[in-house]
């Protein structure tokens, strides 16, 4: 667990994406097996691999997609809930998951990736000023992106702007639902000491329960779906799901 703490801490983001793809067969073949399933792909394996910045989750990390646990419980609802594998849409997918990239791109959507740095997206965009006519997606996905922008609201706008009347969107971050307010401090720049705080150390806030007031100040209605409801306890646990884990699924009516 030591080794994937540095390794997290220590690799530039972009090139810890490239770098995933060379070595990700190489330990799903390894740790194959039959104690947990990913159900984005199906696969089983022994053990799931751990994951964290600051204190390390254990058996999270899905060997063959690289999902976590927040990955999989949006496709599950995706799956279950929604229409999104059904029927075409208009979709913007800021800083696109490995888990879902090539899977969404083989669904009969018109589908942009977007985001600032990562080596896998199709346009390169700052989330504060995107590069899109005003209603122009149906879906846009952001998750574990807002915690990254010290202006989130003006981003916020952004996706408010971009986003169809009438269209969904999912914008995860992760939120400690213990805390009632939002905390940031930007005096705190030592990395370590920002992993420690705030789970890791490029993010620059931990989000509270304010979290969907906020969405909703910038005119979304928001729905706190906690889908692991919808589980059973013992195939959330085959599926390594976070128990009371809060989807934001959000509207511009």
């Amino acid at each position: 667990m030591k080794l994937f703490k540095v390794i997290l801490n220590t690799i530039p983001r972009p090139l810890l994406i490239k770098l995933s793809y060379v070595a990700r067969p190489f330990i799903a073949f390894y740790l194959r097996g039959k104690t947990y399933t990913d159900p984005i792909d199906g696969k089983s394996f022994r053990k799931f691999l751990p994951y964290g910045y600051g204190i390390q989750r254990p058996n999270v990390l899905s060997p063959s997609t690289l999902s976590l646990e927040r990955h999989r419980l949006l496709w599950l609802y995706l799956l279950n809930e929604t229409n999104f594998f059904k029927s075409k849409k208009k979709v913007l997918h800021m800083a696109p998951e490995q888990c879902f990239l090539k899977r969404f791109k083989k669904l009969n959507h018109d589908y942009i990736t977007a985001d600032l740095y990562s080596p896998i997206a199709d346009v390169k965009a700052d989330i504060t000023n995107l590069p899109f006519e005003d209603d122009s997606f149906d879906v846009i996905f952001c998750n574990h992106v807002l915690e990254h922008i010290p202006d989130d609201t003006k981003a916020m706008q952004e996706l408010f702007r971009v986003l169809k009347k009438g269209g969904m969107g999912i914008f995860q971050i992760p939120q400690d639902l213990n805390r009632e307010t939002t905390f940031e401090d930007d005096s705190i720049t030592d990395p370590k000491e920002r992993a420690k705080i705030f789970g890791q150390y490029d993010h620059v806030r931990v989000y509270g329960r304010d979290y969907f007031d906020k969405l909703r100040s910038i005119g979304f209605s928001v729905e706190e779906v906690d889908y692991t409801k919808s589980i059973s306890p013992e195939l959330a646990d085959k599926y390594r799901l976070m128990k009371g884990e809060i989807l934001p699924v959000v509207f511009k009516n």
